[in-house]
């Protein structure tokens, strides 16, 4: 189920939630098992979030980080040293190439190509949320 945390209370304060699915709700949707979903987070690949009960909440970015995980298992074979590694170089990458594209009117053309493959290679790993649709 999803969830409206301000509205159940759930992380006052936290901004960036406006909605949360439970472990069984996001196995789902990721066609995972949940227990695969614990152990990622048992390997610090993914930290949802609790409730007071202690209840794991998956957002929209954990759920979209979970999906690079296994692209990146799945179907490029990388081991989770291998996925930790890669992630590491994604969340930087992204805002970079985020960033150069708000400002493209000012980048010359090398810039501009330099920024095309940087995207290309956030859609190799499933990284860029623009390129799930493809």
């Amino acid at each position: 189920m999803v969830a409206d945390r301000r509205a159940a209370g759930i992380g006052a304060g936290r901004i960036g939630f406006t909605g949360v699915y439970i472990i069984s709700v996001a196995a789902r949707l990721l066609e995972m098992h949940p227990q695969t979903l614990r152990k990622y987070e048992r390997v610090g690949l993914v930290q949802p979030s609790r409730t007071g009960g202690q209840l794991r909440l998956y957002s929209e970015d954990d759920l979209l980080r979970l999906r690079v995980i296994r692209r990146l298992v799945d179907e490029l074979g990388l081991n989770l040293a291998g996925v930790r590694l890669v992630l590491d170089l994604v969340g930087p990458l992204r805002r970079l190439v985020d960033g150069a594209e708000l400002s493209t009117e000012s980048l010359d053309a090398e810039a501009i190509r330099a920024t095309a493959e940087l995207r290309s290679f956030l859609k190799y790993v499933g990284a860029d949320p623009d390129g799930l649709d493809e």
